[in-house]
């Protein structure tokens, strides 16, 4: 499977979410990107929230409750898991919906008549579902569910971005008007509070939220964590430094004020 559920506890509603933390494409996706391997190598430097399976990882591990991780093992190349997969999303006009086939530099990345529909029904609809369950699970278990994208963002802006002309902040938390709730958010300040400048919805904004609850349920909260990438590794693409452990920490202090 192109992702992995890894369990928390019974009682834990979190689930982290990590969407794109995965340089992996398979072998037969790899012939309809036309970058050639060093280029698709530089772009998967700048495109790939490196490191934030591991940071995830870490704060779970860290965390009194154990929160619910669930991965993706493929790039966002591949497909990206967090577009919405029609006319609804934004990205589209700079090539990125959920089969990109612009670069992070507006170079093309796959053929403009490329058909996305073997990609969305053979990794998009499948992940969809496979998160759908998951919240769905918590659901059951809790009574709510609480997802935590985590990801990262470069310093500097790159070309592809819309609102690329605000602030960076150290830690970027992406809300959304019907799933993120004021105690979440409060949350997030606090925990987070200690690594620098938390700021919201710039650059990025919005949660994720499987369809099927997207603005109907309100027992779903969602969190997009984004996290700036010279606070704790080396750009574009580099390893990771001590900084790491500092936010998988701040990361585990957000998970323990969630549940209850």
């Amino acid at each position: 499977m192109n992702f992995e559920l890894l369990p928390g506890a019974e009682d834990s509603p979190v689930i982290l979410h990590v969407p794109h933390s995965s340089r992996e494409i398979p072998a037969d996706v790899r012939p309809g990107i036309v970058l050639d391997d060093a280029a698709l190598a530089r772009e998967l430097d700048h495109i790939t929230d490196s490191h934030t399976a591991l940071l995830a990882a870490e704060a779970a591990e860290r965390s009194a409750l154990r929160p619910w991780v669930f991965t993706n093992r493929l790039s966002r190349l591949v497909v990206d898991p967090e577009r919405f997969p029609d006319e609804r999303e934004e990205m589209l006009a700079v090539g990125m919906g959920a089969v990109y086939t612009r670069t992070t530099h507006k170079d093309v990345l796959r053929a403009a008549d490329t058909d996305p529909e073997p990609l969305l029904a053979r990794y998009f609809r499948p992940y969809a579902e496979a998160m759908t369950d998951a919240v769905a699970g918590r659901l059951a278990a809790t009574g709510r569910a609480v997802v935590v994208d985590v990801h990262s963002y470069p310093s500097e802006p790159l070309p592809y971005e819309l609102h690329g002309d605000g602030p960076r902040p150290a830690v970027c938390l992406g809300t959304d008007s019907f799933h993120t709730p004021p105690g979440l958010l409060t949350a997030a300040r606090e925990a987070f509070g200690e690594c620098g400048e938390v700021g919201l919805d710039s650059p990025f904004s919005g949660t994720y939220v499987p369809l099927e609850f997207y603005g109907a349920d309100p027992r779903v909260g969602a969190l997009m964590v984004e996290i700036r990438r010279d606070t704790y590794m080396a750009e574009p693409g580099g390893p990771a430094g001590p900084g790491l452990l500092r936010l998988a920490t701040a990361l585990a202090r957000l998970v323990d004020a969630l549940p209850g």
